[in-house]
């Protein structure tokens, strides 16, 4: 399988380990990504605060360029798929408007978790689990911008998602459910009002807790930095934010490395703990139904 990769600003610079994740998993379960290339800013943060016609036509060269491949356009950043959405959907209804005479592209615009969650993908991914995750109780984060406006994103269920779950759960995770998985956290916010992004991150962080999780699991890298950024909380009780592609890799490598637990802002060792236990309980409980990929390999 073949797919255009858009992979954002985020993504390469403080998201670069998110899009390391991602680059790992798609190579092991056998799909290519061809970057755009000469890509530029799709315009989320300022322009799009300030001027409504420069962050249009930011994400418009971006699909333009796309266009050059009719293989569907992969977005990991929720901010980057919702500028993307919206400009796709300007050009195809007016592209003279936009200085285009031909836009009629093949490509769908993929968010990363509605790939990742497609029945084919879990089926390549837990083929090629290694070690899973442990039964580690996880909240599922999605924010707001992956899934909101609907009318932009075409987001199936933007209220009650439920990609992130279906992903965690192929690798042995157990998501929890809880209260609010997409509300904002006021990333936008986060550097002119960091009163506003304590306060909310602080209401989602408690929910999370609430609702039994031990992590969160997100997709956007905005929500990532934010969250784990502003929790103001007593050393030892904050609560780390994995991307969901960083459990997967760990998944399909069976280790999660203590270079990638490095790059979280709050203790992440949660994930290397659920790991191993798991694989201590594997070898040593008898009936044991979970059965890895080097388990089968060992039976075959």
């Amino acid at each position: 399988m073949k797919m255009t990769y858009y992979p954002g600003c985020s993504l390469q610079g403080t998201a670069r380990d998110y899009n390391d994740t991602i680059l790992e998993v798609c190579q092991t379960i056998g799909v290519e990504l061809n970057e755009i290339e000469d890509w530029n800013c799709c315009g989320a943060s300022s322009a799009h605060m300030t001027n409504h016609e420069v962050a249009m036509r930011l994400s418009i060269r971006n699909l333009l360029l796309a266009a050059k491949s009719s293989d569907n356009v992969l977005i990991p950043c929720s901010a980057c798929y919702q500028r993307l959405k919206a400009a796709d959907k300007a050009l195809r209804e007016d592209p003279e408007y936009w200085d285009v005479t031909d836009y009629n592209p093949d490509f769908k615009l993929v968010h990363i978790s509605t790939f990742l969650a497609e029945p084919e993908i879990l089926e390549l991914i837990a083929d090629k689990v290694i070690q899973p995750v442990g039964k580690m109780k996880v909240a599922c984060y999605y924010g707001c911008l992956s899934l909101r406006p609907p009318h932009i994103t075409d987001a199936p269920n933007h209220e009650m998602p439920t990609t992130l779950e279906n992903i965690v759960t192929a690798i042995g995770a157990d998501p929890v459910s809880w209260s609010h998985k997409t509300e904002c956290c006021s990333g936008s916010l986060t550097m002119t009002r960091p009163d506003i992004a304590g306060k909310l991150v602080g209401e989602i962080v408690e929910a999370a807790r609430r609702g039994g999780a031990t992590a969160m699991v997100t997709d956007c890298p905005m929500c990532q930095a934010n969250v784990e950024s502003r929790q103001e909380l007593p050393p030892g009780a904050s609560m780390v934010v994995y991307y969901a592609t960083e459990l997967i890799a760990a998944a399909l490598t069976g280790s999660y490395p203590e270079k990638q637990q490095k790059v979280h802002l709050v203790p992440a060792h949660a994930l290397q703990a659920h790991m191993e236990r798991s694989a201590h309980n594997v070898g040593t409980a008898s009936g044991s139904t979970t059965e890895t990929t080097s388990q089968k390999e060992e039976s075959a």
